[in-house]
């Protein structure tokens, strides 16, 4: 089983990017956040992978770039009826702390933005995932124990200043996702948002 591929970026297609390593072309299917981070090709990537094996298709690498997306790629894909598809799209829409954060406050309609993920099948990912470690770190509701606002991340904060300043949130999450693989996880929201203003030319 393959867990790791660390070689140069070949091709980056719709759904999936091939990993040269040493001569040996590996294709990796990815998200669309993932696909939106890569390096340019001709340069070093390192991907964490998930292996499954279908008797139909055989066997199909899914990549990520932490170990935290992969673990919440695994535990949505053990879910019945969340397919690697769905997993990804979730993933799409929600990094790992912000589906942690959408558990933890029940928010369904959040979930459910993920294309393919109707809200039957949203409510069920909800109470699949209750009380499971999405991320390293707990994750409380905005709603915190004793009534008050919780913590939000700074990645999600510095999305929600760029919205404020009418860029697109898909185009938000992009750029700050960019920065936070440049700046490091302990990046603070202020240094995001000038990296991603940086990245959008402003």
């Amino acid at each position: 089983m393959i867990g790791r591929l660390r070689g140069l970026v070949a091709e980056i297609a719709e759904d999936d990017v091939l990993i040269d390593v040493v001569g040996v072309g590996y294709v990796v299917r990815c998200g669309s956040r993932t696909l939106s981070r890569l390096p340019p090709i001709g340069e070093e990537a390192l991907l964490h992978v998930e292996t499954h094996w279908t008797e139909a298709l055989g066997p199909r690498l899914y990549g990520f770039l932490t170990r935290t997306e992969r673990r919440a790629f695994t535990l949505l894909h053990a879910i019945q009826g969340v397919g690697p598809k769905a997993a990804l799209a979730v993933l799409d829409v929600l990094a790992p702390d912000e589906l942690a954060g959408a558990v933890a406050r029940e928010d369904k309609a959040a979930v459910a933005r993920a294309n393919g993920v109707g809200p039957k099948l949203a409510i069920r990912i909800l109470v699949e995932l209750k009380g499971k470690a999405i991320t390293e770190g707990p994750v409380m509701s905005r709603a915190g124990a004793e009534g008050g606002p919780g913590p939000v991340s700074a990645a999600g904060e510095a999305v929600a200043a760029l919205m404020g300043l009418g860029i697109a949130e898909i185009t938000a999450r992009r750029v700050v996702d960019q920065a936070a693989l440049r700046l490091g996880e302990d990046a603070g929201e202020p240094a995001l948002i000038k990296a991603a203003l940086q990245e959008l030319g402003r």
